[in-house]
């Protein structure tokens, strides 16, 4: 119970702002850490939920319930699978060898492609929330769920980019099997209930959710050898909006 104790309490410290109690970051407590990450994806889905009731009673506007959407996830994580895609952005945008997009992705400055990414980001995820209606902001918070799943799944099947690094330290230390199978159930578990609560609409989410962790898969190994962290970022925050885009355009046909 320890390991798994110290484990969620990684998962929370590293991928989110919440506050958790100090934990000892040795590699034979990051084991299961990966089982965890999906939970963050939970007080998301919760605190949109909540936002969205909030919002009703307010009778808060459109544009104000869009940016409220927008900003949770950022304000829970702190932004650092933001971060990731606005890296990637800039290596992508290179177009460099491998090993000039790997260097790229360690650079801490922002450059003029990640600068243009975020606005781009930004202004398609205000604008397709600001089309979205409480039952589907309900819906959507079982996605927050699936893209950390998929996340997770990566971390512990895709090869890594690096021998070093984030990624290639918690695939290393992870109990491959038993996170797997944690992951799996939990995928599983969110696409159940993005389908119960609307059928059309879910598998839309869950379609829009597989067909980017393909596209994720094939572009990192071809682009950069494998994943890192930064790219697990770029995945959960692309993965996210294809989902709500999905979800978008399954209501309107």
């Amino acid at each position: 119970m320890g390991k798994l104790w110290n484990s969620f309490k990684i998962a929370f410290a590293m991928y989110s702002k919440i506050p958790m109690p100090k934990a000892d970051w040795e590699k034979d407590n990051m084991r299961y850490m990966m089982c965890f990450f999906p939970l963050i994806g939970v007080v998301i889905g919760i605190a949109s939920i909540l936002f969205s009731q909030a919002a009703q009673w307010l009778e808060a506007g459109t544009l104000l319930r869009a940016a409220g959407y927008v900003l949770i996830p950022v304000l829970i994580t702190g932004g650092i699978h933001l971060d990731g895609l606005l890296d990637t952005a800039d290596a992508l945008s290179s177009y460099q060898t491998r090993e000039r997009k790997l260097e790229i992705l360690k650079d801490s400055h922002a450059g003029a492609f990640a600068v243009i990414t975020a606005c781009c980001y930004f202004t398609a995820s205000l604008g397709i929330w600001s089309e979205l209606g409480e039952e589907e902001v309900r819906l959507l918070a079982g996605g927050y769920v699936m893209s950390r799943a998929f996340s997770g799944l990566a971390v512990a099947s895709f090869p890594s980019a690096k021998k070093s690094g984030t990624v290639a330290m918690f695939a290393d230390a992870a109990q491959k099997r038993c996170v797997e199978i944690s992951l799996a159930a939990l995928l599983i578990l969110s696409g159940v209930y993005m389908c119960l609560m609307d059928g059309k609409l879910g598998a839309a989410a869950v379609a829009g959710a597989c067909l980017t962790f393909l596209y994720y898969y094939r572009m990192s190994k071809k682009q950069f050898g494998g994943i890192t962290g930064d790219l697990a970022g770029f995945f959960l925050q692309i993965c996210e909006l294809v989902m709500a885009a999905a979800v978008y355009l399954a209501g309107r046909f």
